[in-house]
């Protein structure tokens, strides 16, 4: 037997932005402190989870390398099911929900099965990280284009990121803690130098964030050094360096005039 389609509830895929809270969007506010369910990320900061209302069941997927409290089919299936059952649920996801954040699966399983679905947009992690380090992803001197890429995917070592950082550009790497050394080597291996300047954004908005600089090659001694933990971003570019010694060409004619 179908179920009735008035009967069935919501998914809300929301972006919980890159961790402080007044970096929500008003709509993803909302909905977090008026949910009855709120199915959350791990990443997703304490503070948020706490504007829900005492009565809102929470239930957490996190993940984790190589240990999942829930494997995607399954989160995927518990969405649906919910919603089946007549329960609005807010997903809740760090930073935006289709940048490396499996939204894209999420909807399509919920459309598969016949339940409305709404994205939310969230401000995606690369983006707040950078800012809250202050570092230009883009700038007129230095870099006009940015790359995203994951880190931590499968086959690593056989994708093709060959032009994606160099003179220019800004690279932007995703779950790359684990794989650090192995980036290293591709990127090098793919025509880098090894003393590209490097920056990795830790908890990145948080009361801790923590903004640690080094060379291409010293990524992966930086990371084992300083015990780097997630949520982090690894930035790679000339627009890393200390904001003291990016000065555009325009702000430097003006000094000088």
């Amino acid at each position: 037997m179908q179920p009735n389609p008035a009967s069935i509830g919501r998914v809300f895929l929301v972006g919980a932005g890159p961790g402080d809270p007044d970096l929500l969007t008003l709509r993803a506010a909302r909905l977090v402190m008026n949910a009855a369910l709120i199915v959350h990320d791990g990443l997703v900061d304490p503070a948020i989870l706490s504007m829900a209302r005492p009565s809102a069941r929470l239930i957490s997927v996190a993940k984790a390398r190589s240990r999942h409290t829930m494997k995607q089919e399954e989160i995927n299936a518990l969405l649906v099911r919910e919603a089946l059952a007549g329960s609005d649920v807010v997903r809740l996801k760090g930073g935006d929900p289709f940048v490396f954040g499996r939204g894209g699966e999420e909807a399509e399983a919920c459309r598969a099965a016949g339940v409305p679905v709404e994205v939310v947009p969230g401000i995606s992690s690369a983006l707040g990280a950078a800012a809250a380090a202050q570092i230009p992803l883009t700038h007129r001197d230095h870099a006009s284009i940015v790359s995203f890429v994951a880190g931590q995917c499968k086959g690593l070592t056989d994708q093709d990121w060959s032009g994606l950082a160099g003179k220019g550009r800004t690279l932007v790497i995703f779950m790359g803690l684990a794989t650090a050394a192995q980036i290293t080597e591709k990127l090098i291996a793919d025509g880098l130098t090894p003393d590209v300047p490097v920056a990795v954004i830790e908890k990145a908005t948080r009361g801790d964030m923590r903004v640690l600089r080094a060379s291409l090659a010293g990524l992966a001694d930086l990371v084992e050094r300083e015990r780097v933990a997630s949520p982090a971003l690894i930035v790679i570019g000339a627009v890393t360096a200390q904001p003291d010694t990016i000065v555009s060409a325009t702000a430097l004619e003006a000094v000088q005039q």
